[in-house]
């Protein structure tokens, strides 16, 4: 019913819009009977899809990506939509309105979305604030990134100092958001040793009752950039990475040029990013160390494209823009998906297939 009757109605409204009126239902307790009585309807439960990462169990390896819930104002709910985990954020130190409206454009011919967004939050005082408030009921996770205002230097690393602080009691995980296109300059943290300077020092303010840290990087980079990202994380031990965030190509688009022209800058999510993503999952997991755990994350629409990415190597999943197309069931509809497919093929619990691809 949402995508033959609902989804065609929410597609003519503006993107945004609609987005924030559906946090304020997901995010109003009054909403939870809904939501409840949504999820007894729909859930089973599928023992054979437990999972881990970075050493935080969950029941089955799709959460939600950053980017839904930027303001922690719906975290407490969505367990209720199906997700293992949840990731709120990306955070700043500093609470900012982000880029310029409009920003968030549909791809349906792609089933893509192009966003702008600069990280428009509140900040990461005002986050923690807030969950400090209530209970998840499955792992959470804090995705920070850089204030646009501060500088790439030591004021990025105290930026980001600020919000690891605030969010660090209150989440399972943290992320460091360092591939973001929509913030200028952010992306050059990725190369090596701004890179190496700001995971360090985050590593030494997360010695005492530390959490793990991940590492979320772009789809874009080269081969030498990948190797350095390698290099960064087994030298400092980080114990995960999320691949990948947006993308800045247009390749291969069935929307028009003039739409795509029209519409601008942006990271490009959804369909279109399903095989450069899962590309870098694959080369990440042949060359980090075993323990380094890999979340996969970009064009998954259903369970075959989830067990595409675990066979690559992903030790768990997070969607955002296939939640968009497909609906407050995706992910009930893609645990049934992900457990036929399993039992298709002989696999008695999804920890076996995780990187048996990733050689090939």
């Amino acid at each position: 019913m949402y995508r033959s009757l609902i989804r065609p109605c929410l597609f003519q409204i503006d993107p945004e819009l609609v987005h924030h009126v559906v946090a304020m239902g997901v995010g109003n307790v009054l909403s939870r009977p809904l939501l409840w009585g949504h999820q007894l309807l729909m859930d089973r439960e599928f023992p054979q899809l437990k999972t881990s990462f970075c050493g935080i169990p969950c029941e089955h390896p799709i959460g939600l990506a950053a980017g839904f819930d930027k303001d922690a104002t719906m975290f407490h709910q969505l367990h209720l939509l199906g997700f293992s985990h949840v990731e709120i954020g990306t955070v700043t130190g500093k609470g900012q309105p982000g880029n310029p409206k409009k920003r968030l454009f549909r791809l349906p011919e792609d089933k893509g979305l192009i966003n702008r967004m600069g990280f428009n939050n509140r900040g990461a005082e005002a986050a923690a604030k807030r969950l400090a408030l209530r209970t998840c009921q499955v792992p959470l996770g804090g995705n920070i990134g850089k204030t646009k205002l501060a500088g790439l230097g030591d004021e990025a690393i105290l930026d980001y100092e600020k919000s690891f602080l605030a969010l660090k009691p209150h989440v399972a995980y943290m992320v460091v958001n360092v591939s973001s296109p929509n913030t200028p300059g952010l992306r050059s943290l990725q190369d090596k040793e701004p890179l190496m300077t700001l995971l360090s020092h985050l590593s030494e303010l997360n010695r005492i009752d530390g959490i793990p840290i991940l590492l979320k990087i772009a789809p874009d980079l080269t081969e030498s950039q990948l190797e350095e990202i390698v290099e960064v994380v087994t030298e400092l031990k980080l114990p995960g990475v999320i691949a990948t965030n947006t993308t800045l190509s247009r390749d291969g688009l069935k929307t028009t040029a003039a739409k795509v022209e029209q519409i601008g800058a942006g990271g490009l999510s959804g369909r279109p990013v399903f095989d450069m993503s899962t590309k870098v999952l694959r080369f990440l997991r042949q060359r980090l160390p075993q323990e380094v755990d890999l979340i996969g994350v970009g064009g998954i629409f259903s369970g075959q494209d989830v067990y595409e990415k675990v066979k690559a190597g992903a030790n768990a999943v997070q969607i955002y823009t296939g939640f968009i197309y497909n609906g407050p069931a995706c992910i009930f509809n893609m645990k049934r998906e992900l457990a036929a497919l399993l039992k298709r093929d002989g696999v008695e619990r999804m920890g076996d297939i995780i990187g048996i691809e990733s050689h090939l």
